[in-house]
């Protein structure tokens, strides 16, 4: 098993808008090859900074499988917009 974890810095003003968006990403996200599980937690310091914790069964299904998908571009276009930084993602074992 494969976690991946990015922190989401999102635009102040705009998380009621990020997480009406991620409601509809998840499902995306949920039916693809080797996803297990996922969690999204919104940061008690910061209210624009979230964690995404995203549990794959191996690198390549998010690396390749799910980053390379025509639903990646569904998921791009839901949530991208509202990053400022954009995440950096790293994958734990």
């Amino acid at each position: 098993m494969i976690l991946e974890v990015a922190i989401l810095n999102v635009m102040p003003g705009l998380e009621d808008d990020f997480l009406e968006a991620f409601s509809k990403a998840q499902l995306i996200i949920s039916k693809m090859a080797g996803y297990i599980s996922h969690q999204l937690k919104r940061c008690i310091e910061n209210s624009s900074r979230f964690i995404l914790l995203v549990e794959w069964e191996k690198l390549t299904d998010h690396t390749e499988g799910f980053r390379g998908s025509v639903q990646y571009q569904e998921w791009k276009s839901l949530l991208h917009h509202f990053y400022d930084p954009f995440p950096v993602v790293e994958h734990y074992c």
